[in-house]
């Protein structure tokens, strides 16, 4: 039983100011795996209040101190980082491979992005007779969700870190452990007090003292679009500048040549991991019509491969995160179903014999783009296989989307690849998969603003300033 009750606060470990703990669940089990604590306004006035103290001195730190800070963090980051991905498995399912694997390295690959951005980024800019300065924003209030737990924190906190910024986490009350360890991570490292605090709870609790809090001057959220269009409401009044990075249903754009079978293999299998809980997931699989027969059966069998069950064995994916989010999922299986989607693989249910634990079929239909589960974010896995006639189909139909955070193009002429990409109205398109720490990402319409990752994420974090003649 792990005890997460205690919040992290100018520079050590203190009781919440009003006691309220919650269970936390693990998904694989459904039983309690541990307790935290709830937090407050009054955690979050006093978290904010050590951030504000602390800012003048660390937004006056050199580079030197803040690289000597980051390469502290990583040496003990690098020691725990088994750890960090065990707390990642207990706390939202995923396989111990993938959490001990990518999840955890996932954060070893921000940190070490923004030792690398940090040691030659330009703070200021000599253009004629004006001095262009770029300052740290402030305090800021960093809130992540569940799905990528150390992904989405280290995204936020090691830019605001590197730029001079102070800032209050608050991390997913679904996810609570690897925060917790990232923060004693940042207070082995030697974290001036005051420069990152961390505070644990409800979402509309927490998040929304921090959005509507005169002393925070901005908000980096990701998470659903409900909630981010809520949290730029109440940022309204103090004027501060709110970063989002919102959902998807990424359009994955499959060409018509002789990969085409295994390209919707690879497709089908990607949409799986973490039990397809990832926001850029390619969720939408568009394939030619011609081929749509050969299209299903390899996504059929791409899916008979796909393993599921206990989390610390040997499998391809485990549980979605909690009981509410498998029963959204449930839902939009039975609603593809009644709106005459063909069902192509998986279905309704647990696996079989998983009795217990929060798991889901991988699922595959074919429908048209009007569908209710091709218009809306499912976050659970479960793909949808529409057929396009041409690359104009193909790009008109994965831009039929309020969202646009992600999209990809698998094809064996990368020409006619890249040529699709640069149609697609997203954030990031990935072109025969690929990967790179220093690629902005963000979303176009409704999934959110702003960019992170690499020296675009640091820009999030940094006010500009002309110093003219």
């Amino acid at each position: 039983m792990r005890s997460c009750t205690q919040f992290y606060i100018d520079g050590q470990w203190v009781d919440p100011a009003i006691p309220a703990t919650a269970d936390v669940i693990n998904p694989a089990t459904e039983a309690v795996s541990g307790t935290i604590s709830l937090g407050s306004a009054q955690d979050v006035d006093a978290a904010v209040a050590a951030a504000r103290r602390a800012f003048d001195a660390w937004s006056h730190s050199s580079v030197k101190d803040r690289l000597d800070l980051l390469r502290a963090i990583q040496a003990v980051y690098a020691r725990r980082m088994q750890e960090l991905g065990e707390a990642v498995t207990e706390e939202m399912g995923a396989p111990l491979s993938l959490g001990c694997g990518f999840q955890a390295g996932l954060g070893a690959g921000h940190l070490q992005t923004a030792i690398e951005v940090l040691e030659t980024f330009r703070f200021e800019e000599q253009k004629g007779p004006t001095l262009i300065v770029r300052e740290p924003i402030g305090v800021c209030g960093l809130i992540t969700p569940w799905n990528w737990p150390l992904n989405q924190v280290t995204v936020k906190v090691f830019p605001a870190l590197a730029t001079g910024c102070t800032m209050v986490l608050k991390p997913p009350q679904l996810a609570p452990y690897s925060a917790q360890i990232l923060a004693e991570i940042m207070h082995e490292a030697g974290t001036p007090a005051g420069v990152f605090n961390m505070v644990q709870g409800q979402g509309s609790v927490i998040g929304t003292a921090l959005s509507t809090h005169r002393d925070v001057d901005m908000i980096s959220f990701t998470g659903s679009e409900p909630v981010g269009i809520q949290i730029t409401k109440d940022a309204a009044d103090t004027v501060k500048r709110v970063g989002l990075e919102l959902g998807g249903k990424s359009a994955w754009v499959i060409l018509d040549d002789a990969a085409m079978a295994e390209n919707v293999a690879a497709a089908t299998a990607g949409m799986m991991v973490n039990a397809g809980q990832t926001c850029s997931a390619g969720s939408r699989l568009l394939v030619p019509r011609a081929r749509l027969n050969e299209a299903l059966a390899a996504a059929r069998s791409a899916c008979e491969g796909v393993t599921v069950g206990d989390p610390h064995a040997d499998v391809a994916m485990g549980p979605v995160v909690s009981k509410a989010q498998w029963a959204i999922i449930q839902d939009y299986i039975q609603k593809g179903l009644d709106e005459g989607a063909t069902l192509v693989a998986g279905g309704p249910g647990r696996p079989e014999g998983l009795t217990r634990g929060f798991y889901v079929k991988p699922t595959v239909f074919a429908c048209t783009n009007d569908a209710v589960i091709a218009r809306e974010e499912i976050f659970g896995p479960v793909l949808v296989i529409i057929a396009y006639d041409d690359i104009d189909d193909a790009v008109a139909i994965a831009n039929d989307s309020v969202f646009g955070l992600g999209g990809y193009v698998s094809g064996q002429d990368r020409d006619t690849a890249i040529a699709v990409a640069r149609r697609l109205r997203t954030g990031a398109v990935w072109v025969n998969g690929g990967f790179d720490f220093h690629a902005p990402f963000g979303g176009y319409k409704h999934s959110g603003n702003g960019r992170e990752w690499g020296e675009h994420g640091f820009h999030e974090y940094l006010e500009i300033k002309s110093i003219v003649g």
